[in-house]
C-alpha cells in the first residue's frame, strides 16, 4: 500500500534514503501494513464522517457554493522524535520571546530602530502598526499570547521557519479533535508509543489567559470574541471557548460604559477583564480602526488604553508577522536576546532592494513569491509551477511595489506518506507549533498536508488536510 516512498529528492519522514523504514516508524508501518486496503479505506471514510458530524469544518471564502467544508484528516499519525522535538520547542519558544521583546520595544524606546538594526520605514509605516498602543504598558508586557511558528523540513532533514503568525493563528483546535480521532480509531496503536499528552497545554492556554486580567481577582471574566459563524475558523472559535469554560461573544454581546468593558447576559451587565479576540485589529473598535465595523465593540480601545480590560493577542502584533520583518528575526534574537538562532529562517529576498529585486526577477520561475501582508495560501506565486502569463503579472506587480512583496527560493520540503485514492503516496508537510505565553508549546502541534498531488500549499483554503502528530 505504501507507494512513491522517495520523490524529488525532498526529505521523507518515514523512509531513509535507501528506501528503509526510520527506526521511529517501524511500528506504525507495520500496523498499517498489516491492514487490507479495503480496512484502512473505511477508517479514512469513518474518520471524515466523525469530523463532519463533529462538525469540524472551514470556510472558503472564494466559491459561491458549498463555503463550509470538513477538514481533510490524514489518517497515519505523523511522529516526531524527542531529541528533534527539543530543537523544535526551544526555537520556537526562543523566536517568540524574541519577537515579544521587539514589539514592546518598537512601541517604547524603539531602540532596535535607532540602531538601525530594523529599518524604521518599515516598522512606522506599516499598515499594521498601532500608534494608538504607542507607549501603552500592557498586561505583563506580553504582546503575544499565542503564536503560530511555521515550519517546514528541507532535504537535508532541518527544520526551518518560513514564517510567524502573531495575529490570531487559527487551527489550534484541530490538534486536539485530530488527537482524539485517533485514540478512538486506532487505540492499540496509539498505545504502542509514549505519546507526550496534549491536554495540558490547553488548561495552561486556559490559566494564562485568566492570568492577563487587569483587576486582582479570583475568578476574572474572559470571553472569546468572535467575528461569527461565517468566519473561516469559526469552529475554531467555538472548541476554544467550549473547552476552556468562556463564554463565546460577538461584537453585538458587548458594550463599554464608562471605559469599562461589559457583557449582555440574562442577569444583566457583566465586566469582562479579558478578551481572547479572534478578529483582526481593522474590525477591533470602528472608533480607532474601520469605522464602518460592525464586528467590533465602540469604545474597546479607549477601555484597554485605560488598563480596564486585557486583549490577547494586543493590537498592533500584526508589524512583526510580516513576511519582510520576518527577515529580522534572526537579528532580533541576537539583539534581544544575545543567543544564536536555534532555527534558522528560509532564504529570503526582500524586493525593496534593487539588487535582491533584480536577482528574484531573473530568477522568478525558480521561486516562491509572496504578499508580504499575505495569508491563507492567497496572493502568491510559486515559480515552477506558474504559467508565463502568471509571472509576467507577479513581475509587473513587484516592479510596481517592491515593498508589498518577498522571495524566498522553491524548497521541496519534505514528505510524509498520505492515503489518497487507496494508497499511500508522499505528499508534502510543514508544521505548526502553537506559542502560549512564549512559555509552552503544544506537542507536536499542527502538522498540516498539500493533499494535491505534487502540491507545495498545505493551508485548508487550499486543498490542504491535516494529520495527527505524535512527539515519541
Amino acid at each position: 500500500m505504501f507507494q512513491s516512498r522517495i520523490e524529488n529528492d525532498c526529505y521523507n519522514e518515514m523512509f531513509s534514503k535507501n528506501d528503509c523504514i526510520r527506526p521511529l516508524y517501524e511500528n506504525v508501518f507495520h500496523y498499517f501494513e498489516r491492514l487490507s486496503p479495503q480496512t484502512v479505506t473505511e477508517y479514512y471514510w469513518k474518520a471524515q464522517h466523525m469530523l463532519h458530524n463533529m462538525g469540524v469544518t472551514f470556510t472558503v471564502y472564494q466559491e459561491s457554493s458549498s463555503l463550509e467544508r470538513t477538514l481533510p484528516f490524514d489518517i497515519l499519525p505523523r511522529l516526531i522524535s524527542f531529541d528533534d522535538w527539543n530543537v523544535i520547542e526551544q526555537g520556537c519558544l526562543q523566536r517568540v520571546r524574541a519577537l515579544n521583546a521587539f514589539l514592546y520595544d518598537i512601541y517604547h524606546n524603539q531602540e532596535i530602530l535607532h540602531e538601525r538594526i530594523v529599518p524604521r520605514e518599515l516598522v512606522v509605516t506599516h499598515q499594521d502598526y498601532c500608534w494608538s498602543l504607542k507607549g501603552l504598558n500592557i498586561p505583563g508586557n506580553q504582546y503575544v499570547t499565542l503564536a503560530g511558528i511555521d515550519i517546514i523540513r528541507d532535504p537535508s532533514g532541518k527544520y526551518v521557519v518560513l514564517e510567524d503568525n502573531l495575529r490570531v493563528p487559527s487551527g489550534i483546535s484541530y490538534i486536539f479533535e485530530n488527537r482524539r480521532l485517533m485514540e478512538r480509531l486506532f487505540p492499540d496503536l496509539c498505545r504502542t508509543y509514549p505519546i507526550r499528552p496534549i491536554l495540558p497545554s490547553l488548561s495552561f492556554f486556559g490559566r494564562y489567559l485568566h492570568s492577563l486580567s487587569p483587576r486582582q481577582r479570583a475568578h476574572p471574566t474572559v470571553v472569546l470574541l468572535t467575528p461569527g459563524k461565517y468566519n473561516s475558523a469559526y469552529y475554531d472559535h467555538i472548541f476554544l471557548a467550549q473547552q476552556m469554560g468562556i463564554p463565546l461573544v460577538e461584537g453585538n454581546d458587548l458594550l463599554t460604559l464608562d471605559n469599562q468593558v461589559f457583557m449582555r447576559t440574562v442577569h444583566g451587565l457583566q465586566k469582562v477583564d479579558v478578551i481572547y479576540r479572534r478578529i483582526d485589529d481593522d474590525f477591533l473598535d470602528p472608533l480607532v480602526f474601520r469605522p464602518d465595523s460592525v464586528l467590533g465593540v465602540a469604545g474597546l480601545m479607549s477601555a484597554y488604553r485605560a488598563g480596564n480590560v486585557a486583549l490577547a493577542n494586543a493590537p498592533g502584533t500584526g508589524v512583526a508577522d510580516d513576511k519582510a520583518i520576518y527577515t529580522y528575526v534572526p537579528q532580533m534574537i541576537r539583539y534581544y536576546l544575545n543567543e544564536r538562532p536555534i532555527l534558522d529562517n528560509v532564504t529570503t529576498y526582500r524586493l525593496d532592494d534593487p539588487d535582491e529585486c533584480a536577482f528574484v526577477l531573473k530568477n522568478i520561475n525558480q521561486m516562491v513569491v509572496k504578499k508580504t501582508t499575505g495569508a491563507g495560501g492567497y496572493g502568491m506565486l510559486i515559480g515552477p509551477r506558474a504559467t508565463e502569463e502568471e509571472i509576467r503579472v507577479f513581475s509587473t506587480a513587484m516592479m510596481e511595489r517592491p515593498k508589498d512583496y518577498i522571495a524566498q527560493p522553491t524548497i521541496n520540503f519534505s514528505q510524509h506518506p498520505s492515503f489518497v485514492d487507496g494508497d499511500f503516496e508522499g505528499r508534502h508537510i510543514d508544521l505548526r507549533p502553537f506559542v502560549i505565553g512564549g512559555e509552552v508549546v503544544i506537542p507536536g502541534g499542527l502538522t498540516r498536508v498539500a493533499l494535491p498531488k505534487g502540491s507545495l500549499v498545505v493551508n485548508s483554503s487550499q486543498g490542504g488536510g491535516s494529520k495527527d502528530t505524535w512527539v515519541v
